[in-house]
């Protein structure tokens, strides 16, 4: 809840809260503490919170408290320190992926470390960005196929915008993740860490890349799994994106041609493929799993894109047949991608969290008009044949269309220097963050960067396969780096 700090703060505290904005090297610089219970959804586990100003630039204008849940490492007498994680989204929780920290991390890592999981700012039980779950239910089709439908959508977002300040309060402007990596420095501080090591996937490799540019010399250890490349303007983006689409459709189609017990093994997949958006775009496709409702051309591109994050391979075939010919779907519903369908609360709630706010104070993707934006459409469809698009690029250039600029964390070129070696790692077909953005993330950190490539499909790498798994394990606790070029076969698809 944020506290009006002017007010409330006697000049001593404020000047602590000063003082804990200057970066140090050392560890106890930062008089932030947490007190630790147990959690309520699960004793085994301890909840606390941190407490940060709203504005790092501006201590005194407020503070929001950062929901934090730490599982305790099982072999103390071999515990190395804290290890904090974030799963990503943005959007996803990081309290949530701590408690459940064996599902996710080895015996080895959950035995040496206290995981430490946030919510970032702005994201889950840490203040979220809430807006009208009204207007998010009637937010526009992500793709905007004339100049009123950009119109509409300009409109749109500006109302957006408006509504989720005036709910969300002054942090609406605060949750870029340069504020973020701030937050993770108080975190490491309260932790009693002289150095931070960190695992992030997906956007949360965006929290290490910029911790590690900004503090190297609080650097014990950065895992980046699956990475953001932060380099890339809008064309660079849209078009990175859809050449990853495109890599995991081929991935699909090559798996399902060679493997007996695809749905589809023996028919040509790409001519079905088509000829199901052609029905879809004109109207004429059902939903396997409510068969009132019809598919657009967006939804069915749309659920191959989640599935290639599995990857949920055999589920997808079989839900291209029951499409197609109005069999039974798969029993198993392939997931939404992470941090996404979270946006339009539940029945009756007249607010929901939105965490798109995030990656808009992070990236600018500017569109001029609607001419530029079909020109980005057209370049897209010849970049991705099949997919025509990453509906996750795609959707994120429309949410954040008309953003005011500057935002508060612009994408540039990472310079970090001074750090221990950081790892990298990434599969090689990779719908969501594919292996062009981990190349690029790689070569901007230069010779501190070691990348691991796992010759596998999916999105999240570690925990496929022992190569991986100890190849992650090992940097974290032991502060080996894979050799240069080392590679890790692929598990097979079940």
């Amino acid at each position: 809840m944020i506290v009006g700090m002017r007010k409330l703060l006697v000049p001593v505290l404020a000047a602590v809260v000063l003082a804990a904005a200057v970066p140090s090297n050392a560890a106890g610089a930062d008089t932030r503490t947490i007190s630790w219970a147990p959690c309520a959804e699960d004793p085994t586990a301890e909840c606390g919170t941190l407490t940060v100003p709203v504005d790092w630039d501006d201590p005194g204008s407020g503070s929001i408290d950062l929901a934090l849940a730490r599982r305790k490492a099982t072999d103390p007498g071999r515990r190395i320190g804290s290890l904090v994680v974030n799963p990503g989204g943005p959007g996803v929780s990081g309290v949530e992926y701590a408690l459940r920290a064996g599902d996710y991390l080895g015996k080895d890592l959950t035995g040496r470390f206290d995981v430490v999981g946030f919510d970032p700012r702005g994201v889950g039980r840490s203040h979220p960005v809430v807006c009208s779950a009204d207007l998010l239910r009637h937010a526009p089709e992500p793709i905007m196929r004339s100049r009123a439908g950009f119109d509409a959508r300009l409109a749109y977002n500006r109302s957006l915008r408006q509504d989720c300040r005036a709910r969300t309060g002054p942090l609406y402007d605060h949750v870029d993740t340069l504020s973020v990596v701030r937050d993770v420095d108080a975190l490491r501080a309260a932790l009693g860490e002289a150095e931070l090591t960190y695992y992030g996937v997906s956007y949360g490799t965006l929290i290490g890349q910029q911790y590690a540019e900004r503090y190297p010399g609080k650097v014990r250890a950065v895992a980046m799994d699956s990475s953001f490349d932060h380099s890339l303007g809008t064309a660079a983006y849209l078009d990175t994106a859809a050449a990853h689409a495109e890599d995991s459709f081929d991935a699909f189609a090559a798996w399902c041609a060679r493997t007996t017990t695809c749905a589809l093994h023996g028919e040509d997949v790409r001519p079905l493929w088509t000829d199901l958006l052609a029905r879809a775009d004109r109207g004429e496709l059902r939903d396997p799993y409510q068969p009132d409702q019809r598919l657009s051309g967006w939804d069915v591109v749309n659920q191959a894109f989640a599935a290639f994050y599995g990857p949920y391979w055999n589920e997808l075939a079989q839900w291209l047949v029951a499409a197609d010919t109005g069999a039974s779907p798969p029993a198993r519903r392939v997931p939404a991608v992470p941090g996404e369908g979270t946006t339009t609360g539940r029945a009756g709630e007249e607010v929901a969290p939105f965490a798109r706010t995030v990656f808009c104070q992070d990236f600018h993707l500017p569109v001029r008009d609607y001419d530029e934006y079909a020109a980005h459409l057209r370049r897209q469809s010849a970049i991705a044949e099949d997919m025509r698009y990453s509906p996750a690029a795609l959707y994120s250039v429309a949410a954040c269309l008309g953003t005011p600029a500057p935002v508060p964390n612009p994408q540039h070129r990472l310079t970090v220097d001074g750090t221990p070696p950081l790892l990298l790692v990434n599969s090689l077909h990779d719908p969501a963050t594919g292996y062009l953005w981990a190349l690029g993330t790689a070569r901007q950190i230069g010779g501190d960067a070691a990348l691991l490539t796992y010759e596998g499909a999916g999105h999240g790498v570690n925990g496929r396969g022992d190569c991986v798994t100890n190849a992650v394990t090992g940097y974290l606790t032991s502060l080996t780096v894979p050799a240069p070029g080392t590679r890790c076969p692929a598990l097979p698809v079940s």
